[in-house]
């Protein structure tokens, strides 16, 4: 008892002088001297089984409480970043935690499943600073932007968040076109049942754009038929059973002239999530003829891996990806509700290849493409023949 009262005193000691240093209370004069009214602490709790420590405290009438999170760095001065402060009016929670981001994080879906079992669209982000997995439900965040240098971890991050979304969502309820522009990232995924067609080629997607635009204005006349809001409330209320529909794009800055194309994404980002059309885009280097406006606005979400400098950095609105070394590999900084660092799971090409293949057809029921016709549903596309080449390696890790 007596060391643990002695650990809390020496703790109260460091926020003391946190608060001093930033000037964070108030001074009145007595006798020609400056007393400090300082904040009071109410409570300190140590929890070492989590290297976890936490104090309460309130600030006097008459201190500004912004100026605690504008003064954010004086408590990373004394504690260190991985630290959290949450208020409640005059009343705030200062949390500081032992654990670090790993180095590295395998992929292991069994340790997420839990996690992910309660989201429609499930995305695996990584782990946090807590030690906390973090994912995130695209049904409710809609559409996603990966912006990476080469080396950094953005292939490998898509190759996890598809594979994820594989695993936990049949594939009558979400089908796939992905655009492999540099021919090198979604061999993998051919005759995976989710995947309706893998495009290297922008003619070929200017195509399935095209009929994904007829099929979204589809599904907007029905909802507008039935009164309804959403696609879920659609298959819910009704005899039609509309999948979700994911367009993740590799490197769409390639497709910086493609007008039409680019034009058919905006509204995808625009009007998609009503209708239960999703995208996940990503680009090496930030773009901002293609991030300027709308599109930009309606990505939601962002995961910045290693940027070249601050501007590139400011554009996918990731400040601080520019600090990221480069021998980070799979280090991101993932925003969502706020900008949190995260360390993303690292899945080989062998090891995805390994889990896809008890979700494929076998090579003989795609070996011919089918022609188009009006009547055909987004099921019909085939698959594009793609040259196949080596994965980009994210790192040479120990599985």
């Amino acid at each position: 008892m007596i060391k643990n009262f002695m650990r809390k005193q020496q703790a109260k000691s460091k926020l003391l002088q946190a608060f001093k240093a930033g000037d964070l209370h108030l001074t009145y004069k007595s006798d020609n001297k400056d007393i400090p009214i300082m904040p009071k602490i109410r409570h300190v709790d140590i929890d070492h089984e989590n290297k976890k420590l936490t104090y309460v405290f309130t600030i006097p009438l008459g201190l500004d409480p912004s100026s605690f999170k504008k003064k954010m760095w004086v408590f990373e001065q004394q504690f260190g970043k991985n630290i959290e402060l949450d208020q409640d009016n005059k009343k705030f929670t200062l949390t500081i935690y032992g654990q670090s981001l790993p180095d590295k994080l395998i992929y292991n879906f069994e340790k997420y499943s839990s996690i992910l079992s309660s989201h429609k669209l499930p995305v695996l982000c990584g782990k946090d600073a807590n030690g906390q997995y973090v994912a995130y439900d695209m049904v409710t965040f809609p559409h996603l932007l990966v912006a990476g240098e080469t080396g950094s971890g953005k292939s490998t991050q898509l190759r996890s968040v598809l594979t994820t979304l594989i695993q936990s969502v049949s594939h009558d309820r979400l089908q796939m076109y992905l655009g492999d522009l540099k021919r090198s990232e979604f061999h993998l995924f051919k005759r995976v049942k989710h995947v309706k067609g893998v495009y290297t080629k922008a003619n070929e997607l200017k195509n399935v754009m095209n009929e994904l635009k007829r099929e979204m204005e589809e599904r907007g006349d029905l909802l507008d038929q039935y009164e309804l809001t959403h696609i879920d409330d659609l298959n819910k209320n009704t005899n039609h059973n509309k999948p979700y529909v994911l367009v993740c794009i590799d490197e769409v800055a390639l497709l910086k002239k493609e007008n039409e194309i680019m034009a058919i994404i905006e509204d995808i980002s625009a009007i998609g999530r009503a209708l239960g059309v999703f995208l996940i885009l990503s680009m090496q280097r930030p773009d901002r003829d293609i991030l300027d406006g709308k599109l930009k606005n309606n990505l939601t979400v962002r995961m910045g891996f290693k940027h070249s400098n601050l501007i590139n950095s400011r554009i996918t609105d990731t400040p601080g990806a520019e600090k990221i070394k480069l021998e980070q590999r799979g280090r991101m900084l993932l925003k969502l509700h706020e900008l949190v660092e995260i360390q993303a799971p690292y899945l080989s090409d062998m090891k995805a290849k390994k889990i896809l293949e008890g979700y494929k057809s076998p090579k003989e029921e795609n070996t011919e493409k089918q022609p188009l016709n009006a009547s055909e549903t987004l099921a019909n596309f085939g698959e594009s023949k793609i040259e196949v080449e080596k994965d980009e390696v994210f790192g040479v890790l120990d599985e």
